[in-house]
């Protein structure tokens, strides 16, 4: 792995550190991610400019999920948290430790790509009973 040396602004740096560890990660690992996300992104052109805290990540399967931007969790997990569970964007945010803003915006990101997310389920659901 090649070695960077990277300069951040002390509240950036503190942002970022506060973030990495809400997320359970090391700094490093946590501005890997935030670099291989943005550059995954751009690389693909898959992001949607009209949700920027929306982004894609390849997961094991090599597909590319729609994820929360600089979080692990995926927008297929607040939308059945909010259809099937019932749940307020202001719980969910509470329960997964997001702002209402992300919340609202990744459930408005889901209804918007409605199709791509209900596929994104249906594979998902289809892994479960594989598994099970």
């Amino acid at each position: 792995m090649a070695r960077y040396s990277l300069n951040l602004p002390e509240q950036l740096k503190r942002d970022a550190e506060r973030w990495a560890a809400s997320q359970g990660v090391s700094l490093n690992q946590f501005v890997l991610w935030a670099v291989a996300e943005k550059v995954g992104g751009l690389g693909q052109d898959l992001d949607d400019p009209g949700f920027p805290g929306v982004t894609y990540r390849r997961g094991g399967s090599g597909e590319p999920t729609a994820v929360i931007r600089g979080t692990g969790l995926r927008v297929r997990t607040l939308a059945v948290a909010a259809r099937d569970w019932g749940w307020s964007p202001g719980r969910i945010a509470e329960e997964l430790g997001l702002t209402e803003k992300q919340v609202k915006e990744a459930l408005e990101f889901a209804e918007r790509h409605d199709k791509e997310i209900a596929g994104d389920l249906a594979a998902g659901a289809e892994l479960e009973a594989a598994g099970a």
